[in-house]
């Protein structure tokens, strides 16, 4: 073997034990950090530190809340997508990448335009009590 194909090995084999430590070592401290003693206490579920009641089976939410998220994931992908284009925006192939540009941001537009036809963005307004 020569000497450059022995170093790309070594690097490979750091990788691998890198990638093995990342999968494992969480297991590992969660393992290490977990509490020994069980009660009824440690057992309850964690709602912002207050007790719960009820099963979480009986509590049902609105449909708009994962329809909100759905919204935020396509502003999420439209963000997370133009940040690249607009950095290399100057050194894109022309009116080419002008195009693809505005199709993209038009197909992202499409699911707020779905969301409002849908009325996710109204709220039901809640009686008040006097």
């Amino acid at each position: 073997m020569s000497e450059t194909s022995m170093v790309d090995f070594t690097y490979v084999i750091l990788f691998l034990i890198g990638g093995l430590l990342a999968a494992i070592g969480p297991f590992v401290i969660s393992n290490l950090l977990r509490p020994r003693v069980f009660n009824r206490k440690t057992m309850d579920t964690y709602e912002c530190g207050m007790d719960p009641f009820g099963s979480a089976w009986d509590i049902r939410f609105g449909v708009s809340y994962y329809l909100y998220a759905l919204i935020f994931l396509a502003f999420d992908v439209d963000i997370l997508y133009l940040f690249p284009v607009a950095a290399a925006y100057d050194r894109v192939a022309g009116i080419r990448g002008a195009v693809e540009f505005i199709i993209f941001v038009l197909i992202l537009s499409l699911a707020v335009v779905y969301a409002w036809a849908k009325g996710v963005f109204t709220w039901p307004k809640k009686k008040i009590l006097s």
